[in-house]
């Protein structure tokens, strides 16, 4: 492919998972010569098992009077958002972040998880509930609460900390919103509308709203621990939750050139879409997403899959990449990182921009339904499928 200024560049990686933070711990787990363990949290919420929040020092990019206005959620995007930076070499260039734009992919804000059990509690000992949650409303939830839980103020706790300071964008809408992240930002580079863009989102599965929520509709797995591709439904739903901020800097390559910024990976494409899902209008929809893909060789393309884990919808998933991209190696990365709505399309490509960048080999993350690598990949293609709705692809290019 001939190289254009407005090539959409990967020039910083930003990534907390389980395993770690930073690209460090992701390139070995990347490198790995075998399927790497789970890192999960079994006891604190079972029967449900999430991929955990790793260890961490907030201070090592966040100031501790700034940490005291957030909660984990705000927190682990803002980290995130600063280990881009750094890895970018923007994380102190006042001008760069000044003019940077900043997209978020965002989920509702955290609760208060006591106001909620009081009001569920007491709302079973009356029968006149609206009454009753009017009062409630009245004399539980402070203003101040109710404003460290509006999306928008990831992007904003951003901004401060980091000085962040062009336009700013949240979107919402689970796996979608990351999607349409990530796609707003490719589509405003390649136009010209913007020359570097901070882009990502976090999500903390060790929140119980989050797990009660997802149990609504019986999507958890339980019992003991699954591979990804091995979930069929028979304990639980399917879905294991994971602990995810994943943010990246991309730039055009006139603007990363100019600087002399390392190139992770070229962005060639990212589609969106969403629709009804019945009569295989999933499979038409991802089919017909990103034609770039099907010039692609399998000899050096690997697909990173952000597959939930849901039973039926991933099987679905799996068939329709094996099929469509036959004899590619398919990576299912909530198997080992955990699902993490929001934040999985953005995960997914901080992962495969690592691995292209580093020639590694990625071991199976499931042995039995994935097969092995034969080769460094120059390819990578991304695909999510929202546990509910939305879906999209991308596909990144090793840089020429």
């Amino acid at each position: 492919m001939v190289k254009q200024p407005n090539d959409v560049v990967i020039t910083g990686v930003g990534i907390v998972t389980c395993h770690g933070t930073g690209k460090e711990a992701h390139l070995a787990l990347l490198s790995s010569k075998t399927a790497p363990e789970p890192v999960l949290e079994t006891e604190k919420f079972k029967p449900y098992a999430v991929h955990k929040l790793p260890e961490i020092d907030w201070s090592e990019q966040i100031g501790r009077k700034d940490q005291r206005q957030m909660e984990n959620w705000q927190r682990l995007g803002v980290f995130a958002a600063g280990l881009a930076l750094d890895d970018a070499g923007m994380k102190d260039d006042v001008d760069a972040c000044g003019s940077m734009d900043l997209i978020v992919a965002a989920g509702g804000g955290e609760r208060d998880i006591a106001v909620d059990s009081l009001i569920v509690d007491e709302a079973l000992k009356r029968n006149d509930r609206e009454k009753f949650l009017i009062e409630k409303l009245k004399t539980e939830l402070r203003p101040t609460l109710f404003l460290a839980q509006l999306s928008n103020l990831l992007a904003g706790n951003i901004s401060i900390v980091h000085k962040v300071t062009g336009s700013s964008r949240t979107f919402m809408g689970e796996e979608a919103a990351g999607i349409s992240a990530i796609a707003t930002a490719f589509a405003r580079i390649k136009a010209g509308q913007s020359t570097h863009t901070l882009v990502g989102g976090a999500f903390i599965a060790e929140r119980p709203d989050i797990l009660l929520l997802v149990e609504g509709i019986r999507a958890h797995q339980t019992g003991p621990w699954q591979p990804l591709w091995s979930r069929d439904g028979s304990s639980g739903g399917g879905m294991i939750l994971g602990t995810v901020g994943a943010f990246l800097v991309l730039e055009s390559r006139e603007h990363a050139e100019a600087r002399g910024a390392h190139i992770y990976a070229v962005l060639d494409a990212v589609e969106g879409d969403r629709g009804n899902r019945d009569e295989g209008k999933l499979e038409t929809r991802l089919g017909r997403m990103v034609p770039e893909a099907a010039s692609l060789s399998s000899a050096d393309t690997i697909v990173f899959s952000g597959a939930s884990g849901l039973a039926e919808l991933t099987q679905r998933e799996k068939a329709h990449l094996t099929e469509r991209f036959a004899c590619m190696p398919v990576r299912g990365y909530a198997g080992s990182i955990g699902h993490s709505v929001e934040a999985q399309f953005p995960a997914g490509l901080a992962l495969a921009a690592l691995a292209i960048d580093a020639g590694a080999m990625v071991p199976a993350f499931d042995p039995a339904s994935e097969a092995a690598q034969t080769g460094p990949a120059k390819h990578a293609i991304i695909s999510t499928v929202g546990y509910v709705r939305g879906e999209g692809l991308a596909v990144l290019s090793a840089n020429a």
